[in-house]
């Protein structure tokens, strides 16, 4: 059942979103719409427009054109910074740690007040969600490995105490330890009431944490289901989702 089905409003909502990076144009007329509560994947090949429609919707990209509405407030002429303190946190696929602070300096760089309508995160509650980064509270994040990044990058982002956090390949190039740790991470936060938007490749990751996914090839979504429906649509897998 769609959002508009329901009579409630949709947290994010993205009507006719084009995208360019200089004169290429890289998004297509892209609709999503991400529910209170529901984990939504961007699922495609490489190159198929997943990190630039996070990226738009974070005003991270300079040319763009369309809607772009949170919580019923159009957000897509806004700066970053005010988009982020709408309540949408973004966890980047490059990690953008600070390497020269420890763990929890990191952790407290993010930090932002409590939101009425929002988890409130702590250092505590985050060492918790993520028992690897309580045992290295004081390890400089240029000492990192790649999977323990990504989870301080999530952490990171969630010491702003989002309503709706976007993540960018969270799977992408860590341990299969890390992999389930992360899984474990998102059905938890949507456990906390907490949306999630998230980029993927990963077919077995996103069945098992996303609720709807959207398929993009060539910056225009090809697909717009359930995660069950496109597991018994073999069709559409091989036909934009294989390599």
């Amino acid at each position: 059942m769609r959002g508009d089905e329901t009579g409630l409003r949709p947290l994010l909502k993205v009507t006719r979103l084009n995208a360019w990076y200089g004169r290429a144009h890289i998004l297509f007329d892209v609709d999503l719409q991400v529910r209170r509560g529901e984990v939504v994947a961007l699922m495609g090949r490489n190159g198929a427009g997943k990190s630039t429609t996070l990226k738009a919707i974070m005003g991270l990209v300079a040319s763009k054109s369309g809607a772009i509405e949170f919580d019923g407030r159009a957000i897509d002429r806004l700066e970053p910074f005010e988009i982020a303190r709408a309540g949408i946190g973004f966890a980047p696929e490059d990690r953008r740690i600070f390497t020269e602070l420890t763990v929890r300096e990191n952790l407290e760089v993010g930090r932002r007040p409590p939101r009425p309508d929002a988890p409130a995160w702590t250092v505590e509650k985050l060492f918790t969600l993520f028992p690897n980064l309580r045992e290295m509270p004081d390890r400089l994040g240029g000492r990192m490995s790649g999977g323990e990044q990504q989870m301080l990058t999530v952490a990171r982002t969630l010491m702003g105490n989002p309503r709706l956090v976007l993540l960018d390949e969270p799977s992408e190039g860590v341990a299969p330890l890390i992999v389930e740790r992360m899984a474990a991470v998102i059905v938890e936060l949507k456990a906390q009431g907490l949306s999630v938007l998230l980029s993927e490749q990963n077919l077995p990751f996103a069945a098992a944490v996303c609720d709807r996914v959207y398929v993009l090839e060539k910056g225009q979504v090809r697909f717009d289901g359930t995660m069950e429906a496109l597991a018994a649509d073999e069709a559409v897998r091989r036909q934009y989702l294989t390599v």
